[in-house]
């Protein structure tokens, strides 16, 4: 029974990371802050890759390395589309880190209140 119910738990989590359907050229991931990382987090990413602050690049806690985002500042309506390709934010309420140039373009440098779509 016990069996059951973790397996049934797996797949609903599972089927919740899962992205968007090859059919919608985008769909709402999320809504909430993001914040600004650099290269003094480590010299490369979970993903393998050299950390680049030039780069427009971010770090997402579930979404697959290499999915591009479009993260838009709800403060400005600024928008840029990014790479994931490192696992963040791990400080409480942030859902994306992004490069200096990711924030840069955004319009701000510390945090902001953002929504992300998944890009194709």
């Amino acid at each position: 029974m016990m069996s059951r119910f973790l397996l049934a738990a797996a797949v609903l989590i599972l089927c919740s990371l899962a992205p968007a359907s090859p059919g919608n050229t985008s769909s709402l991931v999320q809504s909430g802050v993001a914040s600004v990382y650099s290269a003094s987090s480590g010299p490369k990413t979970a993903g393998g890759q050299r950390v680049m602050s030039n780069a427009l690049t971010a770090a997402h806690r579930m979404l697959a390395f290499g999915t591009k985002v479009r993260v838009t500042n709800v403060g400005n309506g600024r928008s840029v589309v990014v790479r994931v390709n490192d696992r963040g934010p791990f400080v409480r309420g942030r859902i994306i880190d992004l490069t200096p140039a990711g924030a840069h373009a955004l319009g701000f440098t510390s945090t902001a209140h953002v929504t992300l779509e998944i890009s194709r």
